[in-house]
Order: structure tokens, then C-alpha cells, then sequence
């Protein structure tokens, strides 16, 4: 059964202070374990408040499901993290079993 991982990289150049970094991140995980049936992570240490990495991954017998709902995740995330006045510099998908 495939296990699809969609791990993001957040720039947060407006965050003054640890509040600030863990309200964008709390709010983007918080949304996304609403809206999508996944499991969502913070993936690093918290060293440096403009950044963060945010691990999310969901299960399904259809990879093709896996894939758009991947899609549809990062696009939501993007919006959620501009509304917070951050960016997502990088993201990338990994599937289990690769193919």
C-alpha cells in the first residue's frame, strides 16, 4: 500500500520572535489535519525563527489518489502560509514503495 510524504520548507523573514514562528506553524498544522485526513509534523529543531519544515504523510490503496491529494495539500498549505505573511521556499513528495 503506497505512503505518500510531502515535506515543506517555510520562510517566515517577518518573525521577530518564537511566537510569531510558532503561530504560522501551528495554524498551517491545525488546517491541514482538518481539511485533509493526514498526519503532520514538525520536522527540525527550532534554531532559527524565519524557518521552519513541516513533514505531512497520508496512506491509501490508490496512488493516484495519493498524488492529487498531495497537490491539493501543498497548494493549501501555500495559501495558509501567505496568509500568515510567510512563503514555502521548497517543498517535494516521496512515495513508499517507490516505483
Amino acid at each position: 500500500m503506497p505512503v505518500a510524504v510531502l515535506t515543506l520548507e517555510i520562510r517566515l523573514d517577518y518573525a521577530q520572535s518564537l511566537k510569531d514562528r510558532r503561530q504560522c506553524v501551528r495554524s498551517i498544522k491545525e488546517r491541514v489535519r482538518r481539511n485533509f485526513n493526514v498526519s503532520v509534523a514538525e520536522l527540525d529543531e527550532i534554531i532559527v525563527w524565519q524557518r521552519a519544515s513541516l513533514g505531512m504523510a497520508a496512506i491509501s490503496p490508490s496512488r493516484d489518489y495519493l498524488v492529487g491529494q498531495m497537490k491539493r495539500l501543498e497548494e493549501a498549505c501555500v495559501k495558509i502560509a501567505e496568509n500568515h505573511g510567510a512563503t514555502v521556499s521548497d517543498s517535494f513528495v516521496e512515495f513508499f514503495p517507490e516505483e
